[in-house]
């Protein structure tokens, strides 16, 4: 049987149902120092959902990788621009290297826009999606030159929402998949 609540101490913390008032010695807190604010710094990436229709259906090219946890995740090939790449070259290529496959870019699927920090600095990152079409190669994260890519998988595009760990990715898995039913 739980005790009744305390009625509040002026200056106190009332006591939660069944439990002691919570008691804070304001001479044993520590003074907070303020953060110092960390660079910012912009960055541009791109890639997006390669397919390839196989017996009637679509599937798309995905990669898993580790994320900062250590924990591995399956999302859409991507990276950053080099050079004076437009965003639809650098997502040929990046899909390309990270999956094996190569294509052709059928139509923008739109852009993802997040923050994000690191020890040093705070990144604001773009990253331009496309969706393409399998023109060849095989899947592979051989050529991945970074080593990020462990795996690659063909997953059924009507599948994606359930293997994709990110929800940005899976809104434009979505967008994929009524684009080409459409083209039906």
């Amino acid at each position: 049987m739980s005790s009744p609540v305390r009625p509040p101490v002026p200056g106190g913390v009332p006591a939660p149902p069944g439990g002691h008032p919570l008691r804070i010695d304001p001479r044993h807190t520590v003074a907070r120092v303020p953060a110092v604010p960390l660079p910012v710094v912009d960055e541009t990436s791109a890639g997006g959902i390669v397919v390839s229709r196989r017996e009637g259906v679509d599937h798309a090219a995905v990669i898993a990788r580790r994320n900062r946890a250590g924990r591995l995740e399956w999302c859409l090939p991507k990276g950053h621009l080099e050079g004076d790449e437009t965003p639809e070259e650098a997502a040929v290529r990046e899909i390309a290297e990270e999956t094996g496959i190569t294509g052709r870019i059928l139509r923008r699927l739109g852009v993802i826009d997040y923050w994000f920090s690191g020890d040093d600095r705070r990144v604001h990152k773009v990253v331009h999606h496309f969706l393409l079409g399998a023109t060849g190669g095989s899947l592979s994260v051989e050529g991945d030159p970074d080593g990020e890519a462990e795996d690659a998988a063909w997953v059924p595009v009507v599948d994606l929402r359930g293997v994709l760990a990110y929800p940005n990715e899976r809104r434009l898995a979505e967008a994929a998949h009524l684009v080409l039913v459409g083209e039906e």
